[in-house]
């Protein structure tokens, strides 16, 4: 569970600075969205074949099946090639604070789908916690910078996609480990998107490159290595629900980033909706764990009563996975 909770904070780092730094690089990089996340995608899908070939995971990937090959090119098309064509697509027409604070909303999604799905149940308290933190993004993003738009309905349609894959994963990752999934999901949504270029005529200058375009290349595609390894490697670990909640971290991050390098402004209401943040973030987690763990639960309110908590062992909860 520790090292879940810090995989995901480590994901919610790479996607907040991800989040900053594609806007700067989508500028630079490509002369639109959609042969930028191409190029992108195929540096990461590269770089991971170089990684899953090596003599240590080579022998995952004679392992699997024809129904786990399958699962894999399903996870490139809805999690490696559609939204990312989508998100891209977006964000080219907005701000990277509204796709980023669209995107995290991602754990709504999640929450609503792994209910039925991977039976994940969420409490009252835990809905309370949900509200909190959502709260807390429209705080933090503010009421005069809610727009909607074509933008945001892109982003908005990519973030489904990402949820759902969410879900699929949490299930395929019971029988494939994370790095062979993050391949997959790159590797085949890399040839989705090449595929996508082609059939629309879009691969004009596409591999035209100066140093500097390169140099930001291998700078958004090192971020999305890193958020690809540790999401999956956290998803396997933790409830998608959780891993989800945690996420949202990076929309503050990614604001801040744009306020102390282009708006040199930050006002209270980002303080404000940080603070409310980590606490849905945190009230989540404390009753997640309430939930799945009825002694503990006890303990705690008997603790004003002077009750040890030391007779509630390790062994006797189980927390929800």
């Amino acid at each position: 569970m520790k090292k879940g909770i810090y995989l995901v904070l480590i994901t919610a780092v790479i996607s907040g600075l991800a989040g900053w730094f594609n806007k700067f690089g989508l500028a630079v990089v490509a002369k639109n969205a959609y042969q930028y996340t191409t190029l992108k995608n195929v540096v990461v899908a590269l770089i991971l074949s170089l990684i899953i070939l090596t003599p240590w995971l080579w022998p995952k990937l004679k392992k699997l099946t024809k129904k786990d090959w399958g699962k894999l090119i399903l996870i490139g098309l809805i999690g490696g090639s559609i939204p990312f064509l989508l998100f891209f697509k977006g964000l080219s027409l907005t701000s990277a604070v509204s796709a980023s604070f669209i995107h995290k909303t991602l754990f709504i999604w999640v929450a609503i789908l792994a209910w039925p799905i991977l039976k994940e149940k969420i409490s009252k308290l835990q809905f309370v916690a949900l509200g909190i933190l959502l709260f807390g993004n429209v705080i933090f993003e503010g009421f005069k910078g809610l727009s909607w738009g074509l933008a945001e309905t892109l982003i908005f349609i990519a973030t489904i996609f990402w949820a759902a894959e969410t879900i699929i994963a949490k299930i395929i990752l019971k029988d494939i480990s994370a790095l062979v999934l993050a391949w997959g999901r790159m590797f085949f949504g890399a040839l989705f998107l090449i595929g996508f270029l082609v059939l629309t005529q879009n691969t004009a200058g596409l591999l035209i490159l100066n140093y500097s375009q390169i140099g930001w290349l291998m700078l958004v595609s090192l971020l999305l290595i890193g958020y690809v390894i540790t999401w999956y490697s956290a998803l396997k670990k933790l409830p998608a629900t959780v891993v989800t909640c945690v996420l949202v971290l990076a929309s503050p991050l990614t604001t801040f980033l744009n306020s102390a390098f282009v708006t040199h402004k930050l006002v209270n209401q980002n303080i404000w909706g940080v603070v409310m943040i980590l606490v849905g973030v945190l009230f989540f987690w404390i009753f997640k764990n309430l939930k799945a763990c009825p002694e503990y639960s006890r303990g705690i309110k008997n603790s004003l009563k002077i009750k040890s908590l030391s007779r509630v062992q390790p062994r006797d909860c189980k927390i929800e996975n």
